[in-house]
């Protein structure tokens, strides 16, 4: 007779290699669809204005292979190239500013005790909570006072003070040992060398988490630009230009759409054991 608990444990994993397959099969068929030539995929999308009561018609697999479609993105249409780099040129700024200033903000916030600490910390907390529909309004009056509207530091700079990584980073240093910090104090460390050679460290699989998360977060922009860049489409990133790129029809959107996951998919790849490790937080003794 088979054991309960094990019938379980495969009704649970063929339960979520379903759900899996549902929720991967948009992304499969998109980089499929890359490599079908552009005249297949302008008739394939030309169906939805002639059968707006149907489905597109669905095929997994290309009818004939071709790269015309990355062909036309790359080296002939520069638009969604130039996009595409500006997509780039604001997840780096982000990420690069934002390790210089989250990991030392949460560091003071877990490990020095001063005068409204907490209250500050509980700030946080509620920007945390927002929607960037409330915050919109004051972020657009203080970047037209520093006269920053219209340009990409309109976007950077709000990013770089992300109040869920600062959360987060936080909460993990606040459960570290004062113990490390005491001895290295001992040795003569002062708090900015401990803070390098010794929180850092300690913290790598949360810093990866973070810094996944974050690409993730700043890679996928949209109201932040059409916000903050309303008059400037040329500094729009790619994620703000797919509708448009979708409504023409020109037949090497998919590879449009490739080419801007697969960054997403790269970092997720790479980070993926510290993504794991650093949301297990309850975990740190």
């Amino acid at each position: 007779m088979r054991n309960p608990k094990s019938l379980r444990i495969w009704l649970a994993r063929i339960a979520l290699t379903l759900f899996a397959v549902i929720i991967l099969l948009p992304m499969v068929q998109t980089f499929l669809y890359s490599f079908s030539s552009i005249p297949e995929m302008q008739g394939l999308m030309g169906q939805r204005g002639k059968r707006t009561e149907t489905w597109m018609d669905l095929h997994l697999s290309p009818h004939q292979i071709s790269l015309g479609q990355y062909e036309q993105v790359l080296v002939k249409d520069d638009e969604i190239l130039h996009f595409f780099t500006n997509s780039v040129i604001y997840a780096a700024a982000i990420l690069l500013g934002q390790a210089f200033v989250i990991p030392a903000m949460a560091f003071g916030l877990s490990k020095f005790k001063f005068r409204g600490r907490e209250t500050l910390f509980f700030m946080i907390v509620m920007l945390m909570l927002l929607p960037f529909q409330v915050t919109m309004v004051p972020n657009v009056l203080t970047l037209r006072f520093m006269g920053l509207l219209e340009t990409v530091w309109a976007v950077i700079l709000p990013m770089l003070f992300a109040p869920f990584f600062i959360f987060l980073l936080r909460q993990y240093m606040i459960a570290l040992p004062d113990e490390l910090l005491e001895a290295s104090s001992i040795d003569g460390a002062g708090p900015f060398r401990s803070f390098l050679w010794i929180v850092l460290p300690v913290c790598r699989p949360v810093l990866g988490a973070a810094a996944a998360l974050s690409f993730a977060e700043s890679w996928n922009l949209v109201e932040q630009p059409l916000t903050y860049l309303s008059k400037s489409e040329m500094l729009m990133p790619l994620s703000t230009r797919f509708n448009q790129m979708m409504a023409g029809s020109n037949g090497y959107e998919f590879a449009g759409a490739a080419l801007y996951i697969l960054p997403a998919l790269l970092i997720y790849l790479f980070f993926q054991e510290d993504i794991l490790a650093g949301i297990q937080l309850t975990e740190m003794k």
